[in-house]
């Protein structure tokens, strides 16, 4: 399905055509190969990624930026692009005219993967963890493009709940107020992406993936324009200890003040320092979480698709 007058944005041949069969697609993010994970990793997990959504019967769509171009359902190769080239760029909603009139190749943040996707016709996307409020956005107004893009794209969308390094309980107010469902699955507790409880609690549950698919339908039957999102936490014998996380952290926070980090510079130095200070776990516990949430998109892609 190629979005209607549109040569800005390709849509690949086997997302076409599953799309047009009615056969279940996934979205799959790739900042998280692009600049979240480092090389050869990166490219290893795009392709179990891929591999585990095939094996659940259901089309994988990574989508991304190829010279200008933005790309629904990137070809192997074209991911191995962005998995092993320098200069590759993190793409958002706002960046996507400015990569096309660069002709660059980017990696797409969640909101633009998300907006993607809808143009595309996908109704469910994976993702890892999602963006939010920042610490201090009360004078800094440091906000994630992924709350307001969600708030206007309806897909339903899997992830980790958001990074604890950002504020947690200001991310669910101001999801609130952008009249964005949050759900968690099989648990009234927000998770926090490292842990399985930030501490923060969710009114409303979903136990199954026809649970979760029944509620994108009740959305869509209602007309309302904004994604439903779901809560899926890491198992709690995958997590981060949750008392050596919340130790970890304010040192990461503490580091970040001494060292001036402001900004856009603040997240990508805190999820290094993170990194460091737990040996690597911390990367474990992302790659569990991306895995546990792409299955369960999986799923719900088939629900919705049945």
């Amino acid at each position: 399905m190629q979005p209607e007058g549109s040569s800005a944005i390709r849509v690949g041949d086997e997302v076409r055509a599953a799309i047009e069969a009615g056969t279940p697609v996934l979205a799959l993010e790739s900042t998280i190969l692009s600049h979240g994970l480092p090389r050869p990793r990166n490219l290893e997990v795009a392709a179990e990624a891929e591999q585990s959504v095939r094996a659940a019967g259901v089309v994988p769509a990574t989508i991304g930026v190829i010279d200008g171009v933005a790309v629904v359902g990137l070809a192997a190769t074209e991911i191995e692009r962005l998995c092993t080239r320098d200069g590759v760029v993190k793409v958002s909603v706002r960046d996507l005219p400015i990569a096309r009139a660069k002709r660059l190749d980017g990696g797409t943040t969640v909101a633009a993967t998300a907006w993607l996707a809808h143009r595309a016709g996908i109704a469910v996307m994976s993702t890892g963890g999602l963006g939010g409020v920042h610490r201090g956005a009360s004078e800094t107004f440091d906000e994630s493009a992924d709350l307001t893009t969600l708030a206007q794209t309806p897909i339903t969308l899997v992830s980790a709940g958001v990074k604890s390094i950002l504020d947690i309980g200001a991310t669910l107010e101001r999801l609130e107020t952008l009249n964005v469902p949050v759900v968690g699955y099989r648990t009234n507790d927000y998770p926090g992406f490292y842990v399985a409880d930030s501490g923060f609690a969710l009114g409303y549950r979903v136990d199954t993936a026809a649970e979760a698919a029944a509620l994108a339908r009740a959305r869509d039957e209602l007309g309302l324009s904004g994604a439903v999102l779901v809560a899926n936490p890491i198992d709690e014998a995958s997590q981060l200890d949750p008392e050596f996380h919340d130790r970890v952290l304010a040192e990461a926070l503490a580091a970040a003040s001494a060292a001036g980090i402001t900004g856009h510079d603040t997240t990508p130095f805190l999820l290094d320092h993170m990194q460091r200070a737990t040996g690597g776990r911390s990367l474990d516990v992302n790659l569990d979480v991306y895995r546990g949430n792409v299955a369960l998109g999986a799923e719900i892609a088939r629900a919705l698709a049945g």
